[in-house]
């Protein structure tokens, strides 16, 4: 398969996956009880991760039965397998549960389709904000907000002035700090899970710099909206452009994510 066709009718399929997977999310949020877990690598998990995971992989059986899938809750599969496909959905179920379980609604669905090592669609949805995200790299972004919906593209846009920096609510790391030294004065605005992209392909923001761990689930589905509305995500410092299933570990080097005007500047 060394090209895909991917409409926006297949899009609307997934946006439509994913606001199942918000429904069974916001059934567990409304409980008293969580059921929170840990996982090995001491991260959390709740009754909620679960239940979208499995609305998600149905609906992706059930529509792309022919395509694999990769989930942050089925993540065993061996390299072996994986560097056999070339196209694939790389899925968070529940991204930001650390906001989901501290409940200020800054978590997000995220479901990514990776062609040849690319982010090429990908929708986010926000259940608690009724946000939903979504894209097609070379065919347009778009934000589903209250029964309305906009077109994303910030390709024309220039960068604010002082620049807008989105960081993680949950993560602080000292390289981002001496990022940040670099931009000089500049307005930072803190939220959770793959909505930092979200704000930049909104233009609520300019950069998004991760100088941290993540993992390819955290990161595809909003690659693929911000990437299709106009804006760039590369590895840092290298500046290449941030790529899927390339190695064994499925952990992300440092990147960026702006709008193209921020590469741009001087």
């Amino acid at each position: 398969m060394s090209n895909i066709v991917f409409s926006k009718t297949d899009l609307q399929k997934i946006v439509a996956i994913a606001k199942q997977a918000g429904e069974a999310i916001m059934q567990v949020y409304a409980q008293t009880d969580l059921q929170i877990e840990v996982k090995q690598d001491d991260s959390p998990v709740t009754a909620a991760d679960i239940a979208s995971h499995n609305v998600i992989v149905a609906g992706l059986k059930q529509h792309f039965a022919e395509i694999a899938v990769m989930s942050e809750e089925a993540a065993d599969i061996s390299w072996a397998e994986r560097q056999t496909w070339q196209t694939y959905w790389l899925i968070d179920p529940l991204d930001g549960t650390k906001e989901f379980i501290k409940r200020n609604g800054e978590f997000t669905v995220n479901i990514a389709l990776i062609h040849q090592g690319k982010a090429i669609a990908g929708v986010v949805y926000a259940p608690v904000l009724g946000k939903c995200y979504s894209g097609i790299v070379g065919q347009g972004a778009w934000l589903e907000h209250n029964g309305q919906v906009s077109v994303l593209d910030i390709s024309d846009t220039a960068v604010q002035s002082p620049p807008i920096v989105v960081g993680s609510r949950s993560h602080v790391s000292p390289d981002v700090a001496a990022y940040l030294q670099t931009i000089g004065e500049h307005q930072m605005l803190s939220v959770g899970s793959s909505l930092k992209f979200c704000m930049v392909a909104e233009g609520q923001a300019d950069v998004y710099p991760r100088l941290g761990l993540t993992s390819e689930w955290d990161t595809a589905a909003a690659q693929a909206v911000l990437e299709s509305a106009g804006g760039q995500v590369v590895e840092y410092p290298a500046l290449t452009p941030l790529q899927y299933n390339q190695k064994e570990n499925i952990l992300n080097p440092y990147f960026i994510a702006a709008s193209s005007a921020w590469f741009a500047r001087k």
